[in-house]
């Protein structure tokens, strides 16, 4: 048999792998389970790994990508986990989007640094280079990645993860995935799909807007589909990728199901409201006069219009019907200490609750309550990136008509069939 191919088994898996190049890494838990915290039964990527004393890493020269939502299920940082221990030779970190500290503006990028903690090199793959150079890895032999990720295709981790796979795969480094839970859970799906002209760096993979996987599942996926990495197919199929799964964790699970901490993935997703809130509001905020709450306590989940009370926006939105969704106006004040009223967004029944259905209606609402509508007079760099994040020129093409009567129901319907056919195609890859 060749080296690179292994078969290993477990009952937590829905079924088993036998892949090219991709190794799995399980075992049936019995005594470690009594290292969990009592209030999870979830062990991590990270928590699994270090229960095998970091056997796949031993006698390597390992790197790591990650931040500060990066942590074990008892909390500690998953640098700290690696640096302190003598079976892991950790040689060098690398920091996506916000940086390895969390502490970054968005789309602000980040330089290289010396690590605080462990006086590491910091590599900056949100900064000169997004695409880790031959230089950066050069000195080693795999790179583990540990991010904590949202369930939204243009959250950026997902994008850095996938560019870090094609660097190591062309430069003969293995990759190590550390796996952690879709805190939408692994069953909430929606559009829109990417077009493929419009994949990049907002909307790395062709997966639909909300996409249920979780990070290792994309990796797994990536790998094994030829296109989905912008690497050579000889390259792709050569690279070596392991997964260290998570144990315990079920589709089904949303985070507070799992009962792990969340920490704040970057310095706009500080709570498990502003993760529903992202996929439900950050699109339709992106033209025109919607704010999202970003700057108040409730980002992604208090909306605002300028020139519209709450009381009339409120009207507004309980007027489309939304199902899932309720609205109560709330007062707060923003990062100046200026007070701020709006309509904050209650998700009232999760399993009918669509997550981006309300972005559409806001931009149906933007262009009904603005005149000219922003849509039809949006200058080409503005079209440009609305179109990477949201995925579809012909939704673009329906709202950027200034006589036309803007709706979304059929895109939403075309899309959900769309969606639904991703996910009856992507199902072999799921590990869950």
């Amino acid at each position: 048999m060749n080296s690179e191919i292994t078969r290993l088994r477990a009952k937590n898996f829905r079924r088993n792998f036998s892949l090219l190049q991709v190794c799995l890494i399980c075992l049936i838990f019995g005594p470690f389970t009594t290292f969990c915290l009592a209030s999870s039964n979830i062990r991590l990527g990270i928590d699994y790994l270090q229960d095998r004393e970091f056997d796949i890493l031993q006698n390597k020269r390992v790197g790591l990508l990650t931040h500060p939502a990066g942590v074990n299920s008892l909390g500690k940082s998953t640098v700290l986990t690696l640096h302190n221990t003598s079976k892991v030779n950790l040689v060098a970190l690398f920091g996506p989007e916000h940086g390895i500290y969390g502490d970054e503006k968005a789309s602000v990028p980040v330089d290289d640094k010396i690590d605080h903690r462990t006086n590491l090199p910091v590599y900056s793959l949100y900064g000169k280079f997004r695409k880790p150079t031959s230089k950066m890895l050069g000195g080693l032999d795999c790179l583990v990645i540990d991010l904590q990720d949202v369930g939204v295709r243009c959250y950026t981790y997902i994008s850095c993860m996938r560019y870090v796979m094609e660097a190591c795969f062309e430069e003969g480094v293995e990759v190590v995935v550390l796996d952690r839970p879709n805190p939408l859970g692994g069953l909430k799906t929606a559009g829109p799909m990417i077009d493929s002209e419009l994949i990049s760096y907002v909307g790395a993979f062709p997966m639909p807007f909300v996409h249920g996987m979780t990070i290792a599942e994309i990796a797994l996926w990536s790998k094994q589909i030829p296109g989905v990495l912008k690497i050579e197919d000889k390259v792709r199929r050569k690279g070596k990728l392991t997964l260290v799964p998570m144990i315990g964790w079920k589709r089904n699970m949303t985070w507070p199901s799992t009962g792990l901490v969340w920490r704040p993935t970057s310095p706009n997703i500080p709570t498990l409201d502003s993760v529903a809130g992202y996929p439900m509001t950050g699109l339709g905020a992106q033209m025109g006069k919607f704010k999202h709450g970003i700057g108040t306590k409730y980002p992604f989940r208090l909306l605002t219009f300028d020139g519209k009370s709450p009381e009339e926006l409120k009207r507004a939105l309980e007027n489309l019907n939304l199902k899932g969704l309720s609205y109560k106006i709330k007062q707060t004040s923003n990062a100046s200490g200026k007070s701020v009223r709006g309509v904050y967004l209650v998700i009232q029944d999760w399993s009918v609750w669509r997550p981006t259905e309300l972005a559409f209606a806001m931009m149906q609402l933007t262009a009904r309550w603005q005149d000219p509508s922003p849509f039809s007079t949006a200058k080409q760099s503005e079209i440009n990136l609305f179109n990477k994040h949201v995925g579809s020129s012909a939704w673009w093409k329906h709202i950027k008509t200034k006589d036309s009567e803007v709706d979304p129901r059929p895109f939403l319907l075309r899309w959900d069939a769309e969606v639904a056919a991703f996910s009856r195609k992507n199902k072999s890859y799921l590990l869950y």
